[in-house]
């Protein structure tokens, strides 16, 4: 039989409603399994009388819910009532929000047991935080998302939240070894989240199965049930996307992404090449443009009052950057994005998915930085869903993920889409 702390979350939910788990022997196993596992530092805030106690509600209230005692990752720019929300930064040391940010209100409402606060990089931007990779300590999880991609990666927790304002969910996930999946820009409401940027900021969700995508993302639609993932859809057309960036792509990634797309074509689907057209070779500068700009003013309170308190590289390569830009040229970067989401609905009307790198190649070595956001900036920007799948390992042995993209608002379609691509890879 499965240990508790390594169950998906549809396999807990089964043993939950058959009555051979509770909610607080999960609770515990997976509480076990992150203390043991402590020097990997996922968690920014973990009290386990607290996660027992809420497991122990749950239980007593007969475990109601879509989640019925589920432990969540919660990351720490999310509020939470009952927990400091530090943003990674020395200036919210200690902060106790009023209230839960709405992502935690609707985890609590379907019974699912807020587990604890886990890493982010400095404000979900640059700077690292402590957390190290499952598979190799010596190599960084990605960001900002670490924390999330960590703990689910190494069995402490099978459902977290992460957010993406350039590559923040997708990244680590990829590195970690399991599923990161962003939706359509707005699906997921981000009160009680902290802002950095209003145009590209995305809750997202990451687990080790698309079945508990689908799961969490009920919940934080406040559905009564998830949508099943359809295993037996169609084959779907897929466009080969190498992205501006493909020449930043390591040899394993580039042999990957085209082993793939090979092995689905193979396997039935209909897969030919599609690239940006040339007024979008810059795109990832737009991107940027519109990141900086955004980011300088979001962080107002944070520069004229702690400056000294911000990291040098969030100051220097962004805050500094974003408040010199000139408003002519932020208007020209959203003008150009508009123009490029109505090209991408338009591609889809050829495609279901897109296929494209999820990163650059394996999680690069050291703490220092979380790797480079070029293959996910683009995507994000489009407030296209996306996902990444694992697929492999490189070579140094560490996890290698491919990237699904879908049409804006057709997340449902994409879920189903990347279980076909799950299931021949």
């Amino acid at each position: 039989m499965i240990a508790a702390e390594r169950l998906s979350a549809r396999e807990a939910l089964a043993r939950l409603a058959a009555g051979t788990l509770s909610a607080e022997a999960l609770v515990s196993a997976c509480l076990e399994r992150a203390q043991a596992r402590a020097a990997l530092q996922a968690w920014a805030f973990l009290d386990p009388q607290q996660a027992l106690s809420q497991a122990r509600a749950v239980d007593r209230a007969g475990r109601p819910g879509l989640l019925k005692g589920v432990p969540v990752g919660v990351k720490d720019i999310i509020d939470t009532v009952d927990m400091p929300t530090e943003h990674g930064s020395p200036i919210y040391r200690g902060n106790r929000p009023y209230a839960d940010a709405a992502c935690v209100a609707l985890i609590r409402a379907a019974s699912g047991v807020v587990f604890g606060k886990t890493v982010t990089t400095e404000f979900a931007n640059r700077h690292p935080g402590p957390t190290t990779n499952p598979h190799n300590p010596a190599h960084t999880p990605g960001g900002s998302s670490s924390g999330s991609a960590a703990a689910v990666a190494d069995f402490h927790v099978p459902l977290a939240i992460g957010t993406q304002t350039g590559g923040s969910v997708i990244r680590p996930a990829a590195f970690c070894g399991v599923i990161g999946y962003k939706p359509s820009f707005g699906d997921f409401c981000r009160v009680g989240v902290k802002m950095q940027s209003h145009t590209l900021d995305t809750l997202g969700i990451i687990a080790r199965s698309l079945e508990d995508v689908a799961l969490l993302r009920a919940v934080l639609l406040a559905q009564q049930a998830p949508d099943p993932v359809a295993r037996d859809s169609a084959a779907p057309r897929i466009g080969f996307c190498r992205t501006p960036a493909w020449d930043e792509a390591e040899p394993a990634t580039q042999a990957l992404l085209q082993n793939t797309a090979a092995r689905l074509a193979a396997a039935g689907a209909r897969v030919r090449e599609t690239a940006l057209p040339p007024p979008f070779d810059t795109i990832l500068e737009t991107h940027a443009r519109i990141f900086y700009f955004e980011a300088a003013r979001n962080y107002a309170y944070e520069y004229e009052a702690h400056r000294e308190q911000i990291s040098a590289v969030l100051r220097e390569t962004v805050l500094e950057p974003g408040r010199a830009l000139p408003l002519a040229a932020y208007i020209e970067a959203v003008e150009t994005a508009e123009a490029y989401r109505r090209h991408l609905d338009d591609l889809f009307g050829e495609f279901d998915l897109l296929l494209a790198p999820s990163a650059a190649g394996e999680a690069p070595p050291g703490l220092g930085s979380t790797g480079s956001a070029r293959f996910n900036g683009l995507w994000t920007l489009a407030g296209t869903p996306c996902l990444t799948l694992p697929a492999g390992t490189g070579p140094r042995g560490l996890p290698l993920g491919v990237q699904l993209v879908g049409r804006r608002g057709r997340d449902r379609a994409l879920l189903d889409a990347a279980a076909w691509v799950a299931a021949r890879l």
